[in-house]
Parts: C-alpha cells; sequence; structure tokens
C-alpha cells in the first residue's frame, strides 16, 4: 500500500507514478457505463435521466470556494441533482485520491485538478474514460490520448505589478529588462512554480541561456519567493511585491475589479497550464459524474468561468484570452520533468 511519503516521491520523480504503482485494486460496484460511450441524438435526455435517478455525485476539487459554489448553483438548478463537494490544494485532492483508491474506499465521483495532477491519477489507472461530441469544441490538446481526462480552463501565468509603485510606461518589455538594477528587491515569483521556469525557458529555445537569465536577475536584483499564487497577488496589492512574474490572469483581473491596485501585463513567452476534469474509474454515482462532466465543458459552465475571468477550454465560448499568445504546457512532460526542474529552480532563483 502506498503512504502519503512514497506518493510524494512519485510525483518528485520522472516517471515514477508509472514506475512504482502497485496493482489496481478491485472495482466498486458500479452501475450502467452505457452512456459513457452512447452517441445517439437522445444522448443528454438518457444521461440526465440515469443522473437524475441517482440523485447525487461527489466532487473533489482545488478550485476557489466562491467559483465552485456558483457552478453547483449553476448545475443543480438546471438539473435537480446534489453536488457535494470536498475542496482543497491540487496535491491534498491527488493524495487523497490516491489514498481512498488504496484503501479500497471509493467516495469520489470525479476529479478537478490542474491537468498534471490528473494525469498523474490517470498514471495509477483511477479514472474512466469517456467519449464525449463536446471533445470537437476543445481546443487543441484538450482530451488525453486515453480520453479519461478533459482541460476545463486555461490559466495563463503573466506579469502583475502594484499600480501605485511601478508605472506603466516603466514596465519591463522583456526578462531581459529586469536585469536593471531599478528593479532591485521588487521582483518576486511564487515559490513552487518549477513547471514554469521550465517551460518558459524551453519556449526562450536556449534552456541554459534562459537559465542563466533568471540566475542572473535573482543574483543582481534578488527574487522574493512566496508560497501560494493567491498570497503572490496579495503581495502585489499591498505593494509588498510591486512586480510578480507568475501570476493567473483571472486573479489579477478578479482583484482589481474589486478596485484593488493590480494591473498585469505579458512578457513572451506566455506560459499557460490547464484545470482539468476526470470520472473517477470507481465512480459510485458514474450518471451523475457523467452528467456534471457535461456541464463542465459545456457552453453554459464555459461562459460562466469566462465571466469569472478564466479561460475557457470550450471555443465556442468567448474568451477572455482570446488575443493573448500563449504556449500551453504538457501535462505529461511536466509531470515526467518535475524533480529536474524543482531542483533547477531552487538553485536559480534561490540560489540554493
Amino acid at each position: 500500500m502506498k503512504t502519503l511519503k512514497t506518493i510524494s516521491i512519485a510525483m518528485a520523480v520522472a516517471g515514477a507514478l508509472a514506475i512504482v504503482a502497485v496493482p489496481v485494486p478491485a472495482l466498486a460496484q458500479q452501475g450502467d457505463l452505457s452512456l459513457y460511450d452512447y452517441s445517439g441524438p437522445d444522448r443528454m435526455e438518457r444521461i440526465v435521466a440515469a443522473a437524475k435517478k441517482e440523485g447525487t455525485l461527489t466532487l473533489y476539487a482545488s478550485i476557489a470556494q466562491t467559483d465552485i459554489a456558483k457552478l453547483v448553483a449553476l448545475f443543480e438548478k438546471q438539473y435537480g441533482v446534489k453536488v457535494s463537494v470536498w475542496r482543497s490544494g491540487s496535491d491534498e485532492v491527488l493524495h487523497r485520491a490516491i489514498t481512498e483508491s488504496n484503501a479500497k474506499t471509493y467516495k469520489a465521483d470525479l476529479y478537478y485538478d490542474p491537468s498534471t495532477e490528473v494525469e498523474a491519477l490517470s498514471r495509477e489507472k483511477l479514472l474512466q474514460p469517456v467519449n464525449s461530441p463536446v471533445f470537437k469544441d476543445l481546443l487543441p490538446g484538450s482530451v488525453s490520448e486515453k480520453r479519461d481526462r478533459a482541460n476545463v480552463i486555461v490559466s495563463v501565468f503573466v506579469q502583475a505589478y502594484n499600480t501605485k509603485s511601478i508605472k506603466k510606461e516603466d514596465l519591463p518589455k522583456t526578462f531581459k529588462d529586469l536585469l536593471d538594477p531599478k528593479w532591485k528587491g521588487k521582483i518576486g515569483i511564487e515559490a513552487k512554480e518549477a513547471s514554469w521556469l521550465g517551460a518558459t525557458v524551453k519556449a526562450m529555445g536556449d534552456e541554459q541561456a534562459g537559465i542563466k537569465l533568471f540566475r542572473d536577475i535573482a543574483a543582481t536584483n534578488g527574487m522574493s519567493m512566496r508560497m501560494g499564487h493567491s498570497l503572490t497577488r496579495n503581495m502585489v496589492v499591498a505593494g509588498e511585491v510591486p512586480l510578480a512574474l507568475t501570476v493567473y490572469t483571472y486573479m489579477a483581473d478578479q482583484a482589481k475589479r474589486d478596485g484593488a491596485p493590480i494591473d498585469w501585463f505579458a512578457i513572451q513567452p506566455v506560459i499557460a497550464r490547464a484545470n482539468a476534469i476526470a470520472i473517477a474509474r470507481t465512480a459510485p454515482h458514474p450518471n451523475a459524474a457523467l452528467l456534471f462532466y457535461e456541464f463542465l465543458l459545456g457552453p453554459d459552465a464555459q461562459k460562466l468561468l469566462a465571466d469569472l475571468d478564466y479561460g475557457p477550454a470550450n471555443t465556442k465560448v468567448a474568451s477572455p484570452l482570446k488575443d493573448l499568445k500563449f504556449t500551453l504546457m504538457d501535462p505529461a512532460v511536466a509531470l515526467d520533468e518535475r524533480a529536474k526542474w524543482e531542483t533547477i529552480f531552487d538553485k536559480t532563483m534561490a540560489g540554493k
């Protein structure tokens, strides 16, 4: 049986989830899964009817409480199926899913987490493949080859600044501009964004030159490390970190709308990561889970997410990020190379 320590090690070693995986436990008794591949014209009607018979579902998610509450309220109003949400950080969702599977305790129907963590669950063979007509409407690369996860939103990393501390005309146009001594003591970064660094220097076209550039920036002007994206954004708002390198667009936009002195700009290359939805292979309520899955990828939920400043994965919905050019992280590569880039990140940004 895996312990949480084993899971953490597996997440940190390239490809280790596949290597150390224990045999998949016997599946819990499931309902009829025929609708997972059904493509008839009455598909949604059948899914709704089957979901209402089950009456409820349980979602494990790493998403802001206020945002998931709005999604759940809309879903319950439309379909009358109750949703129970266990919300925590992305690592905690991953750990709980694997721990419960090893204990043969099947509580979760769906998982919503960053695509890298969902890819880890896929390697543990904990996810149920789906064949959905909505897949054709999603951004390229949104659906895994095994069809066991699909991207819901795209979260784009941009640079955020305190508008009282920095004038717009003084903003850097390239990362190299951050070598200017005027930025000394003003730059910050989220402390766990090793994958962002890896994807950024790869997109620059020369990994070693990119690593050296960020190492020189940190050595010359310092790099304030803040744990958590919300905290990093809040430090910008407070002026304690006048310029942060890794803030999600939606977090900056939400704070700006509330009157906070924050705005964002984008230095190329711009990197994005997706959050994905997946159905548990041992879902106690498989049809209710399928209905919520379809709902989350469909136009109503995607429009609500866009209204909350997220980048919707569904191309049929207008995106607040439509004019922003970005590179989407490959979750499999990010997972395989996590240990490598965590080491490089610590040496580069913190000089460890």
